[in-house]
């Protein structure tokens, strides 16, 4: 159950640091409402995971996915751009991801 609500709160992560750029090109308060709502979301989600899993591993796969997914995310509604060595890095974060998850004590 925790480790749901974890993979909620990296979505709501991507989703909100997606939106600071949204917003900062949009010109009315209510996108920019968007990313300071998505914040408190995302923390109350986190903070949620953090009551059954190690802080420290929690945190780990929140922003190491959660940076990856703002790449990637970037990629496509932005038309960033993403170098071979860049992926290769991201690629080693999801590594780190996933071995963070399975060996987790929880």
């Amino acid at each position: 159950m925790y480790w749901f609500i974890l993979g909620i709160a990296v979505i709501t992560e991507i989703c909100w640091a997606l939106s600071l750029k949204w917003a900062a090109s949009a010109a009315s308060w209510q996108i920019s409402a968007i990313p300071i709502i998505l914040s408190f979301v995302n923390m109350g989600l986190l903070a949620l995971a953090m009551r059954g899993l190690p802080a420290g591993t929690a945190y780990a796969v929140w922003t190491g996915l959660g940076a990856v997914g703002v790449i990637i995310g970037g990629v496509i509604l932005f038309g960033d751009k993403v170098g071979t060595v860049q992926a290769l890095f991201m690629g080693l974060t999801v590594i780190g991801v996933v071995g963070t998850k399975l060996f987790a004590q929880s």
